[in-house]
């Protein structure tokens, strides 16, 4: 079984041989200014003392698609629309889902009908909005501070509800889809998350904050309140980044580090919040994009930043870089269309340069806009009833059809964030593919080679990385055989788990325990690793120890079934048959379809006759 995956998009399934890509550089790179507040010991102020001196940027940029990426949820933040008749039904799970108000609060019923009769019922109440409204509001439940993806969006450009992106075709994974430091970092600015969790958080911020683009600023506002000011017109301001001084590579990176959604593999060490403006996006992770035969017409939704790169303007350019046509501060909606337009002429206009050899007429029909012709919105394969502008500039434009035709032939990956990949490295990326987006075995057969290629000391990432195969793999025999000889001393949490249920699959539940046991110990809140770990003790007798962990579990989210039905089963073993048939009743009220609890329910019964 492989670990639920998180992100809110899949890609479509493909065909073909992998290699790897190779990628050019986005121009010559140039010394990165001193900013002095990257220094690991500046902090963090807050977008409230920034807008104490910066109110107008602050009310203007409070409107923009950052600044409205993630809010708290109630009637007055949401762009959707309700009513009695809003229903979204999901076919192949046999699932309703009504979004509704109660006093201004957002809320959610999935339920299922038997005849005309309710034979499930689940309310869940929306805590957060994702999304700024020009496409998608997205939806999210927080469970203790746990939170994860509610099964609905509104899409507001057609403005209808309907499944979440990667919730369609089989994969709706209702309220279980959790949101880690990955998903979360990119539409927030860093919110609090509790160390030894997947998803849970002990603060959420609203929205991109100036520091997330600008970095910490408490050096810049004590110099400020010193009277230290800098005449910015004639040099830098080194307390605090300024992105336009930035060299063209670390904006790139900057923008691309939210603006493309691709594979994203932290280096050893390194965490989602470690990135800072004008840094080396790489030195902090790795993000590939798997390539096709037909990536230049079909593309996800947040990937800005390769498409523009794909540009010939921008390859023949050394200065057109994200912020050249969008100013951060302004909404992308109250900025005329003459602002997008102006850069293009720069280089089409005038004396001895290339000039747009369409016909005036039609020219006049598109309002002379460039990008009308040459960026037009299309949609994206990954987000449903949306349209985008397509920032890959082309002279001769062809426009997608999403869902039109079948994914081209796949091609390889390729890494995004520098020039050349070492083996393991090309190997982490194929297995977080195989993990996250793309379930085939043709990812971890690609694994396996860019592993034996590598010849690095990189001892324990190496041992993560085939571990992770193994256990992709579902080779449980092996995991089992590494177990005998590997102690837990120097493993990193996800390490020790795929090797102790590697262990629980070959029924060595003492084995096992040592290993989840240390898995525990790295992330004392990944649910997961708990409910393993209990399973394993309760299988050695130790069914009090067991029980005091799946306890724990249940106080941290009381919505977990198959806590609640292996808690359910140890009560049962001891004896205590009332509380087991209330938590195999309670699993089933969450998940009707969790065959555990319904199996351990009629053996139950069978047993009460």
């Amino acid at each position: 079984m492989r670990p639920t995956s998180w992100i809110v998009f899949i890609f479509l399934a493909f065909s073909g041989a992998v290699l790897l890509l190779g990628r050019c550089s986005p121009g010559t790179e140039i010394e990165t200014p001193a900013f002095l507040n990257l220094a690991d010991s500046v902090e963090y102020v807050g977008m409230q003392t920034c807008r104490s001196c910066h109110a107008q940027i602050y009310d203007s940029y409070i409107r923009t698609g950052m600044g409205r990426s993630w809010r708290s949820a109630s009637a007055a933040t949401s762009n959707a629309t309700f009513g009695v008749h809003t229903v979204v039904y999901d076919s192949i799970s046999n699932f309703y889902y009504a979004p509704f108000l109660v006093d201004s609060m957002l809320y959610v019923r999935e339920f299922r009908l038997s005849g005309r009769d309710t034979a499930h019922n689940r309310l869940e109440r929306v805590d957060y909005i994702v999304g700024s409204g020009h496409h998608t509001n997205s939806h999210i439940t927080s469970r203790n501070g746990y939170i994860y993806q509610v099964p609905i969006t509104f899409y507001t450009q057609e403005k209808r509800w309907d499944l979440a992106p990667g919730f369609q075709g089989g994969a709706n994974s209702r309220f279980s889809r959790i949101l880690n430091t990955e998903c979360v970092t990119c539409h927030n600015h860093f919110p609090g998350h509790v160390s030894g969790s997947e998803n849970k958080f002990f603060k959420m911020p609203e929205g991109i904050e100036c520091e997330r683009c600008h970095g910490p600023g408490a050096l810049h506002v004590k110099a400020k309140l010193a009277g230290e000011i800098v005449d910015t017109s004639r040099m830098a301001d080194l307390t605090i980044v300024n992105p336009r001084r930035l060299p063209r590579d670390r904006v790139t990176d900057l923008c691309q580090r939210c603006h493309l959604q691709g594979i994203a593999v932290l280096q050893p060490g390194k965490s989602f919040f470690d990135f800072k403006p004008g840094m080396v996006l790489s030195d902090v992770m790795n993000i590939f994009l798997p390539r096709y035969s037909d990536s230049d017409q079909r593309f996800i939704m947040a990937s800005q930043a390769d498409r523009l790169r794909l540009s010939e303007c921008y390859q023949q350019s050394t200065s057109l870089t994200c912020i050249t046509c969008h100013h951060p501060h302004i909404s992308v909606a109250e900025t005329g269309r003459e602002k997008y337009n102006q850069p293009c002429k720069t280089c089409h206009s005038g004396k001895g340069k290339k000039m747009c050899s369409a016909p005036v007429a039609e020219r006049k029909t598109k309002g002379d806009d460039c990008a009308e012709c040459h960026m037009p919105p299309s949609g994206s394969i990954d987000i449903p009833h949306v349209r985008i502008t397509d920032h890959f500039i082309r002279k001769v434009y062809q426009k997608q059809v999403p869902g039109e035709q079948e994914r081209g032939r796949f091609l390889g990956l390729e890494l995004l964030t520098k020039i050349k990949a070492s083996p393991l490295e090309m190997a982490e990326g194929y297995l977080a593919l195989f993990d996250k987006f793309v379930a085939d075995p043709a990812m971890l057969d690609s694994a396996d080679v860019w592993l034996k290629r590598d010849h690095s000391r990189e001892t324990d990432r190496q041992l993560a990385a085939t571990v992770h195969l193994l256990f992709a793999r579902e080779n449980y025999r092996a995991l089992s055989g590494w177990a005998d000889s590997r102690d837990t001393v120097r493993l990193d949490g996800w390490t020790a788990y795929r090797i102790g249920e590697g262990c629980l699959k070959m029924q060595r539940p003492q084995r096992a325990a040592t290993f989840l046991k240390r898995a525990v110990s790295q992330a004392p809140y990944n649910l997961e690793f708990l409910e393993k770990y209990a399973l394993s003790l309760g299988l050695l007798g130790q069914l009090e120890a067991g029980e005091r962990l799946l306890r724990k579990v249940i106080l941290e989210d009381p919505k977990r079934p198959l806590a609640l039905t292996n808690l359910g089963y140890f009560r049962a073993l001891q004896g205590d048959l009332v509380s087991a048939r209330a938590y195999y009743q309670k699993a089933l009220s969450l998940d009707p379809d969790f065959q555990q609890a319904s199996e351990n329910l009629r053996a139950l019964r069978a047993l009460k006759k």
